[in-house]
């Protein structure tokens, strides 16, 4: 037809590149010739599947109805093109990845009969060759070049990806070299001696140590050769610190030929030496964390970190975020390429834990980005005992990686070099465009989850396969043998030189009887001291200077005057300014911000993140105000004037698993920034409760780590619901031990203020968890004075100075919004004979203050532990076993309960009041009269 008529004086290969950029990234193509492929495909797939029309007729029909004669030839290069995009879509389908298994089989296969060629074509000459590089080719040669490129030891996925320039580099770096490395007989030899590293020291260990768990890398031993070709090649391209983090497996391997572990620390550990230092309890040796200089064979300095890590396999993914962000932050806020995050996962726990969902979801969001993770897993087909088919949905345990359009790269572990180029890939792809990469090394596991399993009881014929492969590094020697490249005695050599270094590592390690922890980046934690649980309790200055005081409030209630807010906003920073001005009563926001100013003010940053915490759950905070039209950002606490630390505060996605581990990372690298993480409500904390049991409450004893995270839990009974009151403070108090953490239930804004700074100004680090109010955000008696923030300090108790101690009868201890419960019906029944004492620190508990306090009302007869949580939840267990006077206190709280609260508010609201009854009434026994 006349209006095609051009089809016959263009060039094929200019209609080949068209088209090929055309399925890639269609609106990238001038309209009228993207109408046209449209038009094209549409024809194509109606003739074949509809018309019954050959393909080789020269006839389609276009989107239009209408037939198109389309020069043969052009419909062949047409046809070319569509099974090159085939390989680039569905060839990881057909590698060969698999060191001990057959592959599932997938169909349409890529044979050449389903797009519409024939044997007849091989021998043809195309100039579709070109898009891949080889120029114009047989169509014999093509196939093989995508088969060597899509289809051998790499598979790769990428064609989801929906940036072409993404996409056009990965095909570019693809096609060169048929997706092979160029090693040179040098490059050899080092995958070789970095192979028999890791396979010499499994061997090793098995020997000397039989039946220890160790959780061996075998069968998955080039990992080391890969890692060690990422950590040369980053360090060529400027990178200066590594952070890591990996399960078990594997894990001691890397350590040793990787990061650079004395082999004579790791067999202390083995040999179970007691610790050095009796304030550590330690843990065992494949959770241990590691900090070390390495410099690379190009002479580069580079600072290797390997977090620690609980059995909770994905929790420290969430943590080397944290922990590259607060390195990033601190040391190369221009340019986040200089640190580089390397998350090692399993197959099965990459698959079945939500965590990394999470954290994948955290990759490019202002408040977590990284610059890029390079994510590795160690593939073992095999889940514990579970066989993958019964651990995941998804077709490759890496899917989730698709979520943030990442290329993932499948590749066989028993070809080092594939493994190393696969390496390099990830590290030239995250490098450059700052995104995340996923390899899945496909390896096996040649004992049972640990070497005490037995595991041919659930997989027998994969274990039959296994006892007869031959390990990779012999795999590879023979290869190089047959190359010419090493002699038949090269390996011997290797694997005797390294062994005989082992032997001398046991042996002096056998020298020592104690095993020593080694402080995970001490030199972030350079003058901060471990302290026992009595230095906790010493009083900390925060006292702040009224004058400089005075300045900060003058910046935080100012809004620059060239910008237009919302009236509530406007009205909101004028309330405030005539809080510190004029009324002398501030609040519980402006105690909050006052904090924060004042460390600024001292050089100290502060970083917050969690839901909505830019203005607050309950719109109290406002550290960030949008322009009315723009929604331009402003933070005033980043105006104010002095050794200015930097304030940062970022609504995070909705997790908290994710979040409260990114968090706890960032404060474990960044102990001069005060990091805040808060839940929308208290209890929202449970999705983070493994961060809470492994890490938060538990590292400094298993591994060293000091960590000044603060956690802020909304709590209180004020009629919302199960979910909605209480932040299940027994949870956090259950967990106290020692000198582990802070928790408190503070009531003033003075003391919020001060124990913030307290954070900040002592010279060690705990965790704190702070219960805070929703209701006393705005209750009138929930004030303090410019003098309180000024002035004294944190107040671990709070005695009552409204009464005569002479009158008191009934002395009640109890914490946090209750107590205001407590004080409007004591006011109003004029109880002169009821003292109300705050118990604002839960732990370490001030037992001896509370003592003093029950020895002082020499005339009182009845002392009551009161809450507003039920007996079974609350802080009433805890004070049984932290406070030996316990017994003489009469408990009035919500009777035993599942749930933390009612559903119902009128039936909440009686529960409440029988309770304040109770207090002031100990007649009104709720625990026996309480119904509903």
């Amino acid at each position: 037809m006349d209006k095609y008529s051009f089809l016959n004086a263009v060039h094929t290969s200019f209609f080949a590149e068209l088209y090929d950029k055309y399925l890639v990234s269609p609106d990238s193509v001038e309209p009228s010739w993207r109408a046209f492929f449209q038009g094209f495909d549409f024809g194509m797939e109606s003739s074949i599947d509809e018309l019954d029309i050959a393909p080789s007729s020269g006839a389609i029909i276009d989107a239009n109805g209408q037939k198109i004669e389309v020069p043969e030839s052009l419909q062949k290069e047409f046809q070319i093109i569509g099974l090159i995009d085939g390989y680039r879509t569905r060839g990881h389908l057909f590698t060969e990845t698999n060191p001990v298994r057959e592959r599932r089989k997938y169909t349409p296969s890529l044979d050449i009969e389903n797009f519409g060629l024939s044997e007849n074509d091989l021998d043809t000459v195309f100039s579709a060759g070109e898009i891949i590089g080889i120029g114009p080719s047989s169509l014999r040669e093509i196939i093989k070049n995508l088969k060597s490129i899509y289809c051998d030891a790499i598979g790769v996925e990428y064609m989801y990806i929906r940036n072409p320039e993404r996409v056009k580099w990965i095909q570019n770096w693809l096609n060169v070299n048929d997706n092979r490395p160029k090693l040179d007989a040098d490059g050899k030899k080092h995958i070789l001696k970095k192979l028999n590293q890791a396979v010499s020291f499994e061997n090793f260990l098995h020997t000397k140590y039989v039946g220890q768990k160790r959780f061996s890398l075998e069968g998955n031993e080039s990992l080391i050769p890969g890692l060690d070709a990422i950590v040369e090649r980053a360090a060529e391209m400027g990178v200066e610190q590594f952070v890591m983090g990996m399960a078990h497996r594997g894990r001691l391997n890397v350590l040793t030929n990787i990061f650079g572990k004395s082999a004579k620390d790791i067999f202390s550990e083995f040999d179970g030496k007691d610790y050095e230092e009796e304030i550590f309890d330690g843990d065992v040796k494949y959770h241990l964390g590691w900090t070390s200089d390495r410099m690379s064979d190009n002479g580069n300095k580079i600072k290797m970190n390997i977090a620690p890590n609980p059995s909770h396999l994905e929790t420290v993914g969430a943590v080397v975020e944290g922990i590259a962000r607060a390195k990033q932050d601190a040391h190369y806020k221009d340019n986040f390429s200089k640190v580089l995050p390397i998350v090692v996962h399993g197959d099965a726990a990459i698959a079945g834990q939500g965590l990394v969902y999470e954290v994948v979801q955290m990759a490019t969001l202002d408040g977590y980005k990284t610059g890029g993770t390079i994510h590795v897993v160690v593939n073992n087909q095999i889940g514990f005992t579970t066989n993958y088919l019964d651990a995941r949905s998804s077709t490759y345990c890496t899917d989730v990686g698709k979520v943030t359009l990442s290329p993932v790269l499948h590749v066989n572990a028993d070809d080092p070099e594939a493994v190393v180029h696969s390496f390099l890939f990830a590290l030239e792809f995250r490098m450059r465009f700052s995104r995340d990469v996923f390899i899945d090394l496909l390896g096996y596991r040649k004992y049972g989850h640990n070497e005490g399993d037995e595991p041919r009881f659930t997989q027998p014929k994969l274990y039959k396969a296994i006892a007869k492969h031959k390990n990779p590094r012999d795999i590879y020697a023979a290869k190089l043998i047959a190359e010419g490249v090493i002699g038949a005695d090269y390996v011997k050599e290797l694997e005797n030189q390294y062994k005989a270094s082992l032997e001398e590592e046991l042996v002096d390690s056998r020298k020592e009887d104690k095993t020593v922890i080694t402080p995970f980046m001490a030199d972030e934690w350079s003058g901060f001291e471990n302290v026992r649980e009595w230095e906790m309790m010493k009083p900390i200055d925060t006292t702040f200077n009224a004058k400089d005081l005075s300045e900060i409030a003058k910046v935080i209630t100012e809004l620059p005057s060239d910008k237009k807010f919302l009236r509530k906003v406007e009205k909101l920073i004028r309330d405030r300014k005539k809080m510190f001005f004029e009324s002398n009563k501030l609040d519980w926001a402006m105690g909050e911000l006052l904090a924060y100013g004042s460390l600024l003010k001292e050089g100290y940053d502060v970083r917050m993140s969690g839901q909505d915490v830019e203005r607050g759950t309950f719109s109290h905070r406002h550290a960030v105000m949008k322009v009315e039209e723009s929604e331009e950002e402003v933070l005033l606490l980043n105006a104010i004037s002095g050794d200015q630390g930097k304030f940062q505060i970022y609504n995070s996605l909705l997790s908290e698993y994710g979040v409260v581990g990114f968090d706890y990372g960032y404060a474990m690298a960044s102990p001069n920034t005060l990091t805040i993480w808060e839940a929308q409500f208290g209890d929202f904390s449970n999705g983070a409760q493994i961060m809470l049991d492994q890490y938060i409450s538990a590292a400094e004893d298993k591994w060293k780590l000091q960590n000044g995270l603060v956690m802020l839990l909304p709590h209180g009974y004020e009629g919302q619901g199960a979910e909605h009151s209480s932040a299940r403070m027994e949870r956090y108090l259950q967990l106290c031990a020692r000198d582990n953490m802070y928790i408190a239930d503070v009531s003033t804004p003075a003391q919020m203020f001060h124990i913030m700074r307290r954070q900040m100004k002592a010279n060690f680090r705990k965790p704190l968890i702070i219960f805070t109010p929703k209701s006393l955000l705005r209750h009138p008696k929930a004030v303090s004075s410019v003098e309180e923030f000024a002035e004294g300090g944190f107040k671990e108790v709070i005695d009552d100075a409204t009464v005569s101690v002479a009158k008191v009868k009934s002395v009640v201890f109890c914490t946090g919004k209750f107590y205001y419960d407590l004080l409007a019906v004591k006011e109003e029944d004029n109880r002169e004979d009821v003292a109300l004492v705050r118990v604002e620190q839960l732990f370490p508990l001030p037992a001896d203050q509370m003592k003093a306090i029950i020895s002082k009302y020499k005339n009182a007869d009845d002392f009551v532990w009161a809450q507003e949580e039920p007996r079974n939840m609350g802080a009433w267990s805890h004070m049984m076993m932290h406070f030996s006077d316990a017994h003489k206190l009469r408990v009035a709280s919500r009777r035993f309960y599942a749930a933390p609260a009612a559903g119902s508010a009128v039936r909440s609201k009686m529960r409440h009041q029988q309770v304040i009854d109770y207090v002031f009434d100990k007649t009104k026994d709720n625990l026996t009269r309480q119904k509903k």
